[in-house]
């Protein structure tokens, strides 16, 4: 009997080194294998319209855009993709956002020798990937909100937002933010403007720190 073609992998994150050592234990299984990689995140947006992989793993932390921001997008436009979270951070608030986003499974870099290729098969056979400590605040957070009889709380800004949110830390111009989203400068000082209100923040300088401890970038 032939065996089922290996599942196509789009690999994504912005440090080679950690793509390399990704790459080697995905190609070390016969089911497996990258067709495509990219270092931000609007890069894997890109490759996974031209290569149409089944399968994203989105590092969490890229320029240009995060993977959750990639993963919304992709959840948006390519429906059938599978999409799952590659991160350092063990953050139940990054969890539950990549849930939202559409990710099937968040797994941990420190220890992605053991989690990653069956992460990767419970993701194609369709089911969720948990780590451990994702399934305790997953539960510990149901229960919290059972008991107080409250919804999962709102994001404060929109995607849009949060797009020049990560380019404004990053140190963007407003003329080069408008080019890179094909916007006029007027919208992204709009967008900006809202920001800073609906935040409660003065300027560039605490927008950058309020991008940082949300995650959108790294100190």
């Amino acid at each position: 009997m032939p065996q089922p073609a290996p599942a196509r992998i789009l690999l994504a994150d912005d440090h080679a080194l950690v793509r390399r050592g990704v790459r080697l234990i995905l190609e070390s299984e016969p089911d497996l294998t990258v067709v495509a990689e990219a270092d931000n995140g609007a890069e894997a947006v890109a490759q996974a319209r031209a290569h149409r992989p089944d399968l994203a793993i989105l590092d969490i932390a890229m320029p240009r855009l995060t993977g959750l921001q990639a993963a919304r997008e992709l959840s948006r436009t390519e429906p059938d993709l599978r999409i799952l979270i590659l991160t350092m951070y063990d953050n139940e608030q990054y969890f539950f956002e990549a849930l939202g986003a559409g990710a099937s499974g968040y797994v941990l870099k420190s220890v992605a020798d053991r989690d990653l290729v069956e992460a990767c098969r419970a993701t194609m056979r369709g089911e969720p990937f948990l780590y451990p400590g994702a399934v305790n605040a997953l539960v510990r957070t149901y229960l919290d909100l059972a008991r107080e009889g409250r919804a999962l709380p709102a994001r404060a800004i929109t995607d849009r937002e949060e797009e020049i949110l990560k380019l404004v830390a990053e140190g963007h111009t407003s003329q080069e933010i408008a080019d890179l989203l094909v916007i006029s400068p007027k919208t992204v000082e709009r967008h900006r403007a809202n920001l800073l209100q609906k935040l409660g923040l003065k300027d560039r300088l605490e927008l950058t720190r309020y991008a940082i401890r949300v995650g959108l970038i790294e100190p």
